[in-house]
């Protein structure tokens, strides 16, 4: 409980003494905070069954590092064009980068607790103030909690951990969206190629129906042959409108990622780009180091694990050192004779004793979402891998 006292100047030269050495004694005896496990063991536990070999077992792919913007390889400024407007007016991608800001934020507003609390509070005005008490004065406090167990800093280590797999959560869509956005474009042109090779076909098809009715007509063919070529060519009118239809889709799904109404009027090559080679790889092993989604994952269990060593803290008693400086008169009576301003200094502590489990089921709800952390991370490498 906090002491509220006049203290002699002596006294509190003394008092100040033995709150920085019971500070620094606090310090030096505070639980050390304990690692996350790191990527390698996070996998042993989510993928015990995968044996990564030494080299892919599917082939089409190059060795050597992958470029941050490996779209620039095709050489194309429209395709490049189209990348940077999706990236900037995307609405996914601004939904992410917002939960980025807000994750951030949090771990700002966790490490705030590391800190003294101060507090101010005054009021005036004599016989007409407030409930008319003609109290007057200022009261200044300060609180710090100890973190002797390391629940605050398991706190910010949690949102610190959750705000880098919200980066990297971000890193994963701006990326996906990128090669979203080339996949629409690519489909939008070969549907293109694809719509003038079906009319040339559809046009060559027509000159067979006439060629068949004349053949017809001066005996050397039946009307059965007419039929068949007439027959092709709505098959090949069909086909086209399939084409087209693709196309429109393409380019609406193309809008969509821009920004835009999807009113499938954005323009496309005509042409598709050189190809630029064989896209590297690397190893498969160095794949659930630099995905940013797998990288994300592994920040989830990092987080879930400090949230677990947070809420077993939760159990242990909270110290808390006080201060505060107060001077307070009055117009209306006499307060208890004693020199002013008072000063006071103190230390808080609470200790929790029965709340019907509420804590233990906490660490256990902790531990559950860890779990679930470790399980998606190996539902991500999974997806890497395949």
């Amino acid at each position: 409980m906090a002491s509220c006292m006049t203290v002699p100047p002596r006294l509190q030269a003394i008092a100040a003494a033995s709150a920085a050495g019971l500070l620094a004694t606090v310090v030096a005896a505070g639980c050390v905070l304990k690692k996350p496990p790191d990527a390698a063991a996070i996998k042993e536990q989510a993928l015990p069954t995968v044996q990564e070999p030494a080299q892919w077992t599917a082939g089409g792919a190059g060795a050597g590092p992958v470029s941050n913007n490996w779209l620039v390889t095709f050489r194309d400024d429209q395709l490049t064009a189209l990348v940077n407007e999706a990236i900037a007016h995307n609405a996914d991608l601004r939904v992410a980068a917002a939960r980025v800001e807000q994750a951030l934020l949090q771990a700002k507003l966790a490490g705030a607790k590391l800190y003294p609390s101060v507090d101010l509070l005054a009021r005036g005005g004599g016989k007409l103030s407030g409930d008319g008490s003609g109290l007057q004065g200022a009261v200044l406090t300060a609180n710090w909690e100890l973190d002797l167990w390391g629940r605050v800093r398991y706190g910010r280590a949690a949102s610190a951990a959750q705000a880098a797999s919200a980066q990297a959560d971000f890193e994963y869509a701006r990326q996906s969206i990128a090669a979203l956005v080339a996949k629409s474009w690519f489909l939008a042109t070969e549907a293109g190629l694809q719509i003038q090779a079906a009319l040339e076909t559809l046009r060559a098809s027509e000159d067979l129906v006439l060629l068949a009715e004349d053949r017809a007509r001066i005996g050397v063919a039946n009307q059965e042959d007419v039929f068949v070529a007439r027959a092709a060519v709505g098959s090949y009118r069909d086909a086209l409108r399939q084409l087209e239809l693709a196309r429109v889709q393409a380019i609406r799904a193309l809008e969509l990622l821009l920004g835009r109404y999807p009113s499938a009027a954005a323009e496309t090559t005509p042409q598709l780009p050189d190809y630029p080679g064989e896209v590297p790889a690397g190893l498969p092993s160095e794949l659930l180091e630099r995905r940013p989604d797998v990288v994300a994952a592994e920040r989830r269990v990092a987080s879930a694990f400090h949230r677990v060593a947070e809420a077993k803290a939760a159990r242990l008693p909270k110290f808390a050192l006080t201060a505060g400086v107060t001077s307070i008169s009055s117009e209306l009576f006499v307060l208890k004779s004693q020199s002013n301003p008072v000063v006071s200094l103190g230390a808080n502590l609470t200790a929790p004793l029965f709340n019907g489990y509420a804590l233990e089921a906490q660490v256990d709800i902790r531990n559950a979402e860890q779990q679930l952390a470790i399980a998606e991370y190996g539902r991500v490498g999974l997806r890497a891998f395949s």
